[in-house]
């Protein structure tokens, strides 16, 4: 595709995991407001009183939005669901163009605490859940003409203040972004451009609220749509980035957009896991 062709999501379909809330489905809302599609793959059939939505009221949110939505209840780590939500993109959409990988599990433990059970659904949600999910879409993805991979996972920071914090969730969470980089350039040739996507301070989700402090800490974070506007950002620019890992606030900046008051920027935000500058024992966890 070269930089000259049109930008727009209007008809374009999204298979997300996850997205029943949160960051996920901001992103989803927003391209909806730009008339794309979605397929969201998720287990929330049912409310949660810890984490208020289902993959149902998703729908509901994104067809409010403007978008055309379909929920398909399943799970990212079993490929048998993965295959049934591709499927279910090219039956009522006739492809797909986008596959964002959202759905993550998140657990701050160190070695010697998190049990092997633990470890194994770290593992399998985030870095294998982002494989399966990306796998199965490949022959639609390169039978679009903007094709894209999107995954929110981070830079790849060596530093060892955080190899050591964390390493079973750190290695999760690398492992997307090492997956998505080497996807940019192992399906370059088929169109296919993959990207990260990270955000530069903590976003006030209900998972972060519930395991990371309270509604303190959510108070210090930004809201889930500065992570939803870079995402269309990313879509949507003309440039056709690959290969490469975002943090939102400079993807704003660099397309304009350096008031972030809207989306709760302050000074006494709190920066993210793995972002350049931050020590993992100013964190809230």
């Amino acid at each position: 595709m070269t930089e000259t062709a049109p930008r727009d999501l209007n008809g374009r379909t999204i298979v997300m995991s996850g997205g029943s809330r949160g960051i996920g489905l901001a992103i989803l809302v927003a391209a909806a407001r730009r008339g794309a599609n979605a397929v969201i793959l998720a287990k929330t059939d049912q409310p949660d009183p810890r984490l208020p939505g289902t993959v149902h009221t998703a729908v509901a949110e994104i067809e409010q939005a403007g978008g055309k939505a379909v929920a398909v209840v399943g799970d990212v780590r079993v490929e048998e669901d993965v295959d049934r939500a591709v499927a279910t993109a090219v039956e009522t959409f006739g492809g797909i163009d986008i596959v964002v990988n959202n759905a993550s599990a998140l657990n701050l433990s160190g070695t010697a605490d998190l049990t092997p059970k633990r470890y194994d659904l770290l593992q399998s949600i985030n870095s294998r859940g982002t494989y399966l999910l990306t796998r199965a879409a490949l022959g639609e993805l390169k039978a679009s003409d903007d094709a894209q991979v999107l995954t929110l996972s981070p830079p790849i920071n060596l530093d060892p203040k955080w190899l050591g914090v964390f390493p079973p969730y750190m290695l999760s969470k690398y492992g997307m972004t090492l997956l998505t980089l080497g996807w940019a350039h192992e399906f370059a040739g088929d169109g296919i451009r993959a990207n990260c996507l990270w955000p530069r301070t903590t976003i006030a989700t209900a998972a972060v609220v519930n395991l990371l402090g309270g509604e303190q800490v959510g108070a210090r974070a930004r809201t889930p749509e500065i992570v939803a506007d870079a995402a269309m950002a990313v879509f949507t620019d003309p440039a056709c980035p690959t290969g490469r890992t975002f943090i939102d606030d400079d993807v704003l900046a660099a397309h304009g957009v350096t008031d972030l008051a809207r989306y709760g920027a302050s000074p006494d935000n709190d920066i993210d896991f793995f972002v350049e500058g931050t020590d993992p024992a100013d964190l809230p966890v």
